[in-house]
């Protein structure tokens, strides 16, 4: 039988955070917001995996974790100035309404000084305890990201995501780089293949949220081009998705286990692509919009599964570019 003293023991209650507590747990809250982390996890993914293709050894642990953290802020940065520059359309969108800036809890000043800090202490970290070349790739993608995408082309082009998606495709050069020191053709191909990843991947989004993307003003393809149109060039950026993966087996920059692993994942893709041109229903598109971001964590891990059993040959097709510093 229980007495009453141990019954108090073990229903006692956690004291309640005071006011200030709260508004320093909700502060944090907002600045990790402003940095989208959900997408940044994904960019450091594709970040990772080259580091361990660019080098005939494994990098090291303090490499690993500067480069990470670079690649962070470099990105958190950039999400962070877009929101500045986009804060008179996100209350207009249900999936940014919610942000700091449209929501009331943070001024313009802050998410600009706090997105501009970000990115010269990416810079500073990454030429400081990694190398100029990784330093110089992620303030150039921090830069594409605000100024090409975000104030020249987002509200202006049906191709905004389309040319925008460059900025997204560098995280792979910043990994290669940080080991390696210099720029191949392997790495080119890393980023040619996010970058034909990008528009199937926002225009699966931008089908399901095109009604807020009209009223924002935004031109994504579906609002101007229409739903059938963007159904059609999910369709050919998905083919040259699939062109792409497979480019770097002929040209012996990987092996047997990554080609039969990026056999499957494109092949699920496609599929994914075609069932939406014939049969255009929210949980076809929906299905898309979900495997493409496990899509791309899986293509670049196995790359890193192919570099365990396959050696690259001395007469392998490549070039390098380096730094003349």
């Amino acid at each position: 039988m229980l007495n009453s003293t141990s019954v108090e023991e073990k229903t006692t209650i956690e004291p309640e955070l005071t006011r200030e507590q709260a508004l320093i747990r909700l502060a944090i809250s907002d600045y990790v917001m402003l940095t989208k982390p959900r997408i940044i996890f994904l960019l450091l993914i594709v970040t990772f995996v080259p580091m361990f293709l660019a080098g005939q050894t494994a990098p090291s642990g303090w490499l690993i974790l500067w480069t990470m953290v670079g690649g962070f802020l470099a990105a958190g940065g950039a999400n962070a100035l877009n929101q500045y520059v986009d804060r008179d359309i996100d209350h207009v969108m249900v999936r940014t309404r919610r942000r700091p800036l449209p929501g009331g809890r943070m001024t313009p000043m802050q998410v600009l000084i706090f997105g501009v800090l970000m990115g010269v202490a990416s810079f500073v970290i990454l030429w400081w305890q990694v190398n100029l070349l990784s330093a110089l790739i992620a303030l150039f993608g921090l830069l594409f990201y605000v100024f090409v995408y975000t104030l020249l082309l987002k509200r202006s082009s049906t191709q905004n995501i389309v040319i925008g998606g460059l900025a997204g495709a560098v995280p792979p050069l910043v990994g290669w780089a940080a080991v390696a020191n210099e720029i191949s053709l392997l790495p080119l191909i890393m980023v040619a293949l996010v970058f034909y990843w990008t528009p199937p991947h926002f225009w699966a989004l931008a089908l399901m949220r095109q009604k807020e993307y009209r009223a924002a003003g935004v031109p994504m393809l579906p609002v101007i081009a229409g739903e059938r149109e963007t159904h059609r060039q999910i369709v050919l950026y998905s083919l040259l998705l699939l062109l792409v993966s497979v480019l770097p087996v002929f040209l012996q920059l990987l092996g047997p286990v990554y080609l039969v692993l990026a056999l499957i994942l494109n092949g699920i893709f496609l599929g994914q692509a075609i069932a939406i041109w014939r049969r255009p229903t929210n949980a076809n598109v929906w299905r898309l919009y979900k495997f493409s971001l496990l899509y791309l964590a899986l293509i670049f891990l196995a790359m890193g599964i192919d570099h365990l059993f396959f050696t690259v040959p001395a007469n392998a097709v490549d070039f390098v570019v380096r730094l003349p510093i």
